[in-house]
């Protein structure tokens, strides 16, 4: 394996081509890819069906910490190899990508391990769990020649696209100075878990699950609903405000804020959980606009949607339509409601098409580090109770 200091070119430059090959793989029109599954939970096998029906994949190999889940991987996928430790089935040469749809404690570990195995690797997001463990994960995918798509799917929505070449790239909406996004009744961080887990199953590895965090006896609500657990994940910050904020970001073309502010609290749902059920998260960007997040996960409110506000106008998008509404008292609304969209399956195929061309792929790696970065800012202002102020360019939290 080459230093990291050597450049790949000139690494590969001094060995033989076949070697070369077993390193990054030349794929024909037709070749298949060999995939490997790590974390066969709900989310994973759900990619998973998405990686099938994409067309010419085959799972090669599932890796769990617990058995069950496998069993019901392997519903799918009857003929992969089986795994308990993520190392294990990234020793096999036949797998080419792998699909991480572990929790976030598990990401960076993993993701840097795969890529270090010459993986190319779909990495649900958000791409970490702390805010410094996004640049390994970039210099992994980078030092390694590997493709690293983060699963941030409206990157590769086509009404996402087509809202932003109409409306942003063009300039309709004049100076865009608020940048809105919410996410109100998102049930998936009330989850219970079920009957079956309060006493630990013999095949679920509980020591393994927890990995580099420190020791706690069995939870089934830690183990099934982690996102309520800001040792496993960051709330609905990072599960569902880094959607919205990548949008912002992909529209905008700005990346890296400056500042950020959040308050909120764990108000109604006194079960145990540390993630707060309500916040409200406010970025700072250098362009002189601002953007919020709002979340609430009492049912009184739902819906979740991004919305640009400009001196022309605003414009609403979220997973199924969008809408321009022009500044004047009887202007016209335009809504487009597109049909047929799985935006899941749009950023799979993306990423198997780069996977083929070696092409950065939509969701690229640097990508998906800086939106759950500005996600990690909100957690932080959070957690610390004041404003962060944020180094844009050396990308450090400024002293406080």
């Amino acid at each position: 394996m080459p230093e990291n200091n050597v450049p790949r070119r000139a690494f590969l430059g001094g060995i033989t081509a076949a070697t070369a090959l077993s390193y990054s793989r030349i794929y024909g029109a037709n070749d298949r890819i060999q995939l490997g599954l790590i974390g066969c939970g709900e989310r994973g096998r759900g990619d998973m069906g998405n990686f099938l029906k994409a067309g010419n994949v085959d799972v090669a190999a599932l890796c769990d910490i617990y058995a069950n889940q496998i069993d019901l991987a392997k519903n799918v996928a009857p003929n992969a190899q089986s795994f308990t430790d993520h190392r294990k089935l990234l020793e096999m040469q036949q797998v080419d990508a792998v699909l991480i749809g572990v929790p976030d404690h598990w990401h960076a570990a993993i993701a840097i391990d795969a890529l270090n195995a010459k993986k190319d690797v779909y990495v649900e997001k958000p791409l970490t769990l702390k805010i410094e463990e996004g640049p390994p994960i970039v210099k992994a995918a980078r030092i390694n020649d590997r493709i690293c798509q983060v699963g941030m799917q409206q990157r590769s929505g086509k009404h996402y696209l087509e809202a932003k070449q109409e409306y942003l790239d063009t300039g309709k909406l004049g100076k865009i100075t608020l940048a809105r996004t919410w996410w109100h009744g998102n049930g998936y961080h009330l989850r219970k878990a079920p009957e079956s887990l309060q006493t630990q199953p013999s095949n679920l590895d509980w020591a393994h699950f927890l990995g580099p965090l420190k020791w706690r006896d069995w939870d089934p609500q830690q183990y099934w609903n982690w996102r309520a657990y800001l040792d496993f994940g960051g709330g609905q910050v990072t599960d569902l405000f880094t959607h919205w904020i990548d949008v912002v970001h992909m529209f905008m073309g700005k990346e890296i804020p400056i500042a950020a502010s959040a308050s909120g609290g764990i108000y109604n749902y006194k079960d145990g959980r540390t993630a707060p059920d309500t916040i409200d998260v406010l970025l700072e960007y250098p362009s002189e606009f601002t953007a919020t997040f709002e979340a609430t996960l009492v049912p009184g409110i739902t819906g979740a949607g991004v919305e640009f506000c400009g001196t022309q106008g605003r414009l609403l998008i979220d997973r199924g339509h969008y809408e321009f509404h022009p500044v004047g008292r009887n202007a016209q609304a335009t809504v487009v409601k597109p049909t047929g969209i799985n935006l899941d399956l749009d950023h799979i195929q993306n990423f198997l098409d780069c996977v083929k061309s070696r092409k950065l792929p939509n969701g690229d790696v640097l990508i998906g580090h800086r939106s759950a970065q500005a996600s990690h800012l909100g957690n932080i202002s959070y957690m610390q109770k004041r404003r962060i102020d944020f180094d844009p360019v050396r990308e450090e939290i400024l002293p406080f």
